[in-house]
């Protein structure tokens, strides 16, 4: 079991589990305590940190994050994760954002605090939310967005904006991506999502009105899918995916 911290009091040398970050690449081994680390936590007893690697040279074993999903255990790959975000958030932290001093690591709390102008900065989270939609003929939404690397379809998302509740971020992407309504809005399970800062939360929801508009912009292709006849899938780690098994799931059962 992974338990979270900030502080570790295991000495320098100690065994441990190391993240080497280098941008958004990672080497995951187990070795000694380093003296200069980001503690993530603890791992069944085992300290696990953070080392940033910016001058690490190419062929040392470091391998894209999304890569290295099914070469590592899951709890594994989401310390990486959280690894690659606590050391981007230490690099892109370093200069007050406000009045461009050097900051200064804070020694009780994860945040780098400015000596000029007081401003701290914590480590950056990016809310978003993703959504399965059903209509009531038993088919699901499925879309290709614009950014895909690949034609794969997926579910709906995007990030929660100022002032807005996830509930509201749900109905707002939906219609502005694909002009339907939606109703009957069920959380379903949240996920980090490192690339770069994000936490998905996912829903499930009806199709209440309106007949699909794709945007043309963000999203390419939309089309509702029976269970018997899907699509290209994302991988399975995603919470796309979760959503979209879980469904399958419950329409066999039916």
């Amino acid at each position: 079991m992974f338990e979270p911290g900030f502080l570790t009091s295991a000495a320098p040398g100690a065994p441990s589990l190391v993240v080497h970050v280098r941008g958004a690449t990672v080497r995951v081994e187990e070795g000694a305590l380093p003296y200069r680390a980001h503690f993530l936590g603890s791992l069944d007893g085992l300290p696990c940190v953070a080392v940033d690697e910016p001058d690490a040279g190419v062929g040392t074993g470091f391998v894209e994050l999304r890569r290295l999903w099914g070469q590592v255990g899951a709890q594994v790959w989401a310390i990486a994760g959280r690894a690659v975000q606590i050391v981007a958030w230490d690099v892109d932290h370093r200069f007050c954002g406000r009045c461009g001093t050097p900051t200064q690591a804070l020694a009780d709390q994860r945040a780098r605090h400015c000596p000029r102008c007081s401003l701290d900065a914590y480590p950056r989270l990016a809310p978003a939310v993703i959504v399965l939609v059903e209509r009531d003929d038993g088919r699901v939404l499925l879309a290709h967005n614009a950014s895909f690397s690949e034609p794969f379809f997926s579910c709906l998302a995007g990030f929660v904006e100022p002032g807005e509740t996830l509930e509201e971020a749900v109905h707002r992407e939906v219609r502005e991506e694909v002009g339907i309504e939606v109703c009957d809005l069920r959380y379903f399970r949240s996920q980090p999502w490192p690339f770069p800062h994000s936490l998905m939360i996912g829903f499930t929801a009806r199709l209440a009105s309106g007949e699909l508009r794709p945007d043309g912009q963000e999203i390419t292709e939309a089309a509702w899918f029976p269970a018997s006849d899907l699509p290209r899938l994302p991988g399975e780690i995603s919470i796309a995916r979760a959503l979209i098994e879980a469904w399958r799931e419950r329409s066999q059962e039916r």
